[in-house]
């Protein structure tokens, strides 16, 4: 098999790609005729911008030759190392035999996965594909009655503690944008990919470099996700809280858990929550970054953790057609080209570093809260990425040294502080200014072409009060030199939506390299946990957790 990198397709053939027409750029990249190709098969495409006059698709793809493995290692010979690569023949197990060959360890408590977000589901698949039959618990609501709430937040400020854009089946992720990008190059990857066509995804994740399913079509998927987990064995409970552990002997023992019935509309925080015990052995704790109320009886139980880096900012918005005229130069606006997407960084003075993260094109900004009194923002787009505005979250690095405290739960006070002046200042209506205003520190008082995407609505002032002085200094460091490195990013009609201080853990829980707690039985796993960063990086990690816990050790 020889694998071909930055195959070229242009704008215009784009729209025409097929079997064959791949077929036809590799012979041709090869100079060989078409027949010496038994296959060709896309294993990526990226679009190519980099000279703003010949804006392009870059394909990878695997073709396999009717001379085999001696003919294809003789060209790759001839070819330049990093562009043609012979590949050994796939070695990769497939899902079904990674998972027969770890049979789960009979035990007389079923296992408990407690989060229904990336982490947690796919730690449950891959139990209830061993026969395990997991029980899954969710805090939140099925993401049908979810969207519900939220909605109503959206559009009244009615915000339920427990159903949100942060808490419910799907966990964050589900009101991001569906971005399926990862640092990581882990051979599960594309297990966790299929998995997620199989529910109902875009095939083009499979190849895309940038790979998303958008809002909009990631619910479907979580609800056929549901079903398959159901058809396999596993046992799905919402509108149930993890509220306590009891330990014997140093083992998980038995899960405290509370509950409400589902009811009709919003879930009322004020409704009174039953309370049941279970008997567990093997918990996999997939809570997400913002179980605060989590963390804290951890730490009174005992569970080791310790305060991590973060981050801390705003949301930014321009036009999304000036995004595409500042990546695509005059190919902007071309049909076959999606909208242009960004990720930039500065280094600062004090070595913080200022970044973008989860940049969502033709997307909208939105509230992330999950407690009374306190506002913070996120960014999401749908499929179609088809909104006027771009956002992404510009943020400051956080050290364990500004939170002010030693104890591992500080920095979880330091993100509800921020929160709670946002709060203070407007409710539930963002905080929100133009950057010129921002840079010459004042507030902004009216809009220019920018139109804030954020409901239920922005408060027009000042985001600076919000955050500690090192942190404002820096996006003020940082905003121009963006500007350098992609034309009009400091525009002064650009808007900046605060505050954003959910990005990721602000602590990490301690496990070993099996992924458990030192209490024995209790796994910490995916962003909750400290231990990931996106859908990705979550969903590997809980898969992994399924797939290699509760099998016969040596």
């Amino acid at each position: 098999m020889l694998r071909i990198h930055q195959l070229s397709l242009s704008l215009d053939e784009a729209p025409r790609l097929d079997s064959a027409l791949l077929r036809t750029l590799c012979a041709k990249r090869l100079r060989l005729p078409q027949e010496q190709l038994k296959s060709a098969t896309l294993v990526k495409r990226s679009v190519d911008a980099r000279d703003k006059g010949n804006v392009h698709f870059a394909l990878t793809a695997d073709i396999a030759l009717t001379g085999g493995e001696k003919i294809e290692k003789a060209i790759a010979a001839r070819e330049k190392p990093n562009e043609v690569v012979w590949l050994e023949p796939d070695k990769a197990t497939p899902p079904s035999a990674l998972i027969q060959s770890t049979p789960w360890t009979e035990d007389e408590n079923r296992p408990l996965v407690v989060g229904a977000g990336p982490a947690g589901l796919f730690c449950a698949y891959a139990l209830a594909l061993r026969g395990a039959r997991p029980i899954l618990i969710e805090r939140g609501w099925p993401v049908e009655r979810r969207c519900l709430d939220v909605e109503a937040f959206q559009a009244q400020g009615l915000l339920d503690p427990e159903s949100n854009v942060l808490f419910g089946e799907g966990g964050a992720g589900a009101f991001s944008d569906g971005k399926l990008t990862c640092g990581l190059n882990h051979p599960h990857i594309p297990m966790v990919l299929r998995i997620l066509v199989d529910c109902g995804a875009p095939e083009e994740i499979l190849t895309s470099a940038h790979p998303h399913i958008g809002t909009d079509k990631l619910r479907q998927v979580l609800v056929n996700l549901r079903a398959k987990l159901l058809a396999m064995g596993a046992e799905i409970r919402f509108g149930c809280r993890l509220d306590g552990l009891r330990l014997r002997d140093g083992r998980v023992a038995e899960g405290i858990i509370s509950h409400v019935n589902a009811g009709n509309g919003l879930n009322n925080p004020g409704h009174a929550r039953a309370t049941d015990r279970i008997s567990v052995s093997r918990v996999f704790l997939a809570v997400g970054h913002s179980a605060r109320d989590t963390y804290a009886w951890l730490h009174t139980l005992g569970v080791p953790m310790a305060p991590k880096p973060f981050a801390v900012g705003l949301r930014i918005e321009h036009l999304q057609n000036a995004i595409n005229r500042a990546q695509y130069g005059k190919a902007a606006g071309h049909p076959a080209l999606p909208p242009a997407e960004y990720k930039l960084n500065v280094s600062t003075p004090d070595q913080r570093g200022v970044y973008t993260f989860c940049m969502c094109p033709g997307g909208q900004v939105i509230g992330a809260a999950s407690e009374p009194a306190r506002m913070n923002v996120n960014g999401m787009s749908y499929h179609a990425r088809d909104g006027a505005n771009a956002n992404a979250a510009l943020l400051v690095g956080i050290r364990p040294s500004d939170f002010g405290d030693d104890h591992p739960l500080a920095g979880v006070e330091f993100q509800r502080r921020i929160e709670e002046r946002a709060y203070a200042a407007s409710g539930f209506a963002a905080p929100c200014q133009r950057v010129e205003d921002f840079l010459r520190n004042r507030p902004t008082t009216a809009l220019g072409d920018v139109i804030p995407s954020y409901c239920p609505g922005v408060s027009l002032g000042e985001v600076a009060p919000l955050f500690p002085a090192f942190v404002t200094e820096n996006l003020r460091y940082a905003l121009p030199r963006l500007g350098r490195r992609l034309l009009g990013y400091d525009h002064p009609d650009a808007l900046l939506t605060a505050p954003e201080t959910r990005s990721s853990a602000p602590v990490r829980i301690v496990r070993n390299p099996r992924r458990e707690s030192p209490v024995t039985g209790l796994y910490p796993i995916g962003e909750g946990a400290g231990y990931a960063g996106g859908i990705i990086s979550a969903a590997v990690d809980g898969l992994l957790a399924g797939l290699e816990e509760g099998k016969e050790k040596p």
